[in-house]
């Protein structure tokens, strides 16, 4: 299996191995990357890349059996476009796929005229999750029924919102929001459980921690020190465009933010993230007629209550070993199932690239609510949305 790398950033770099591992014979054969950083991270994989300054330079030299796209958010469309309009057969991009819903009808456009459907996979890994795995297995036996209502939440550590605040990321006009940024797993999963995309959409939030005049004292320095847990804040160095001010008070990133989603079965979501909460927890309570699933992927908890007994028929304090790395397992789940599709084994993923433009779009519409204090209704975007997919094009 012959791949290539258009962007060798961080995220692309750490799956790698796990692709490896999936696919011992897989070599990374070329890179197109205006820097070789990263370049020993795949050498010391086995592979010996041709490094590329361009992607069309890169494309116009091999032949591959899978490219993966790992370039920053604002640049995703043209590369996705490109890799569409190759020859290469299956093309995995990171997530967000795109950063504005303008971009989202363009792909969706080139989707319907490059057979994307098939061909485009996408890293929203938590899809991959022995957690998700598990609720969407609750769903299945009939424990939680027509869902209701759920409440969930991404809360980050001030080391990690710290990170946010100095990385390229910062801007919007480079990562697309917070929102769609980091909580796009999160919308993507819920829509997943309720089966539904949303009609309506209301948000509120701003930033509050990451401005000059709340700078920390003296002896609090956000670059070096974190909870020993999440192994100290030099792994979350920021890389080009980066700052080494927090607090400068530089790019548009709020630093909290709640979404209500009403979806168009009727079920409503309550989202809330913030990056400044010191004992970090991304959970969810998830209230179907029948019952009601609660987990933590930070805890590792799940637990599964029916409505009318009260009783509890799952309880586990530790899904998995507990010990699993790379999104709570679901990094080497991931590769070990676009592997097995690229190959033929499998024939879907448990995410489409259409799944994927939509948790998109509704992360852009919360900021859009939030910007404009109002609420956003989306169905002229989904009809529009709809229609590029289906292949009627714009003139």
């Amino acid at each position: 299996m012959k791949i290539g790398v258009i962007g060798l950033g961080a995220r692309i770099a750490n799956l790698a191995s796990d692709f490896k591992k999936a696919a011992p014979e897989a070599e990374f054969t070329a890179v197109a990357d205006p820097s070789d950083a990263r370049v020993a991270i795949l050498e010391d994989l086995g592979s010996t890349p041709t490094r590329y300054d361009t992607a069309a330079e890169m494309l116009a030299g091999h032949k591959f059996d899978m490219l993966m796209i790992g370039s920053p958010n604002h640049m995703h469309l043209d590369h996705i476009k490109l890799a569409l309009q190759s020859d290469v057969p299956f093309i995995f991009t990171e997530k967000p796929v795109v950063i504005s819903v303008e971009e989202s009808i363009t792909l969706a456009h080139e989707i319907a005229r490059h057979n994307g459907m098939q061909r485009l996979m996408v890293g929203l890994v938590l899809r991959y999750s022995p957690l998700y795995r598990a609720l969407r297995q609750a769903q299945a036996d009939g424990q939680i029924g027509e869902i209701m209502s759920i409440e969930a939440s991404e809360h980050i550590a001030p080391y990690h919102g710290s990170f946010f605040m100095r990385d390229w990321r910062r801007h919007s006009a480079m990562s697309g929001s917070f929102m769609l940024e980091k909580c796009c797993h999160d919308i993507d999963l819920y829509q997943g459980v309720v089966g539904a995309r949303p009609s309506q959409i209301a948000s509120f939030g701003g930033r509050k921690k990451y401005l000059p005049e709340h700078r920390p004292a003296d002896d609090v320095d956000y670059m070096t020190v974190a909870p020993s847990r999440n192994n100290g804040i030099n792994s979350f160095v920021p890389r080009w465009g980066g700052s080494n001010d927090a607090f400068s008070g530089e790019g548009d990133l709020i630093d909290y933010q709640t979404a209500l989603v009403e979806y168009e079965n009727g079920a409503n979501l309550c989202f809330h993230t913030n990056l400044n909460v010191p004992d970090q927890f991304r959970r969810f309570a998830v209230i179907g007629r029948d019952g009601m699933a609660e987990g933590d992927f930070i805890r590792n908890t799940f637990k599964v209550t029916l409505s009318d007994t009260s009783q509890t028929v799952v309880e586990d304090a530790g899904i998995g070993s507990g010990s699993e790395t790379g999104h709570y397992g679901a990094d080497a789940a991931m590769a070990q199932d676009v592997v097995s599709y690229v190959k033929g084994d499998m024939p879907s993923l448990p995410l489409s690239v259409k799944d994927a433009l939509e948790a998109g779009i509704t992360a852009l519409a919360m900021d859009q609510a939030r910007e404009e204090r109002r609420v956003v209704d989306l169905s002229e975007i989904w009809a529009e949305f709809d229609a590029a997919l289906g292949g009627k094009h714009a003139a």
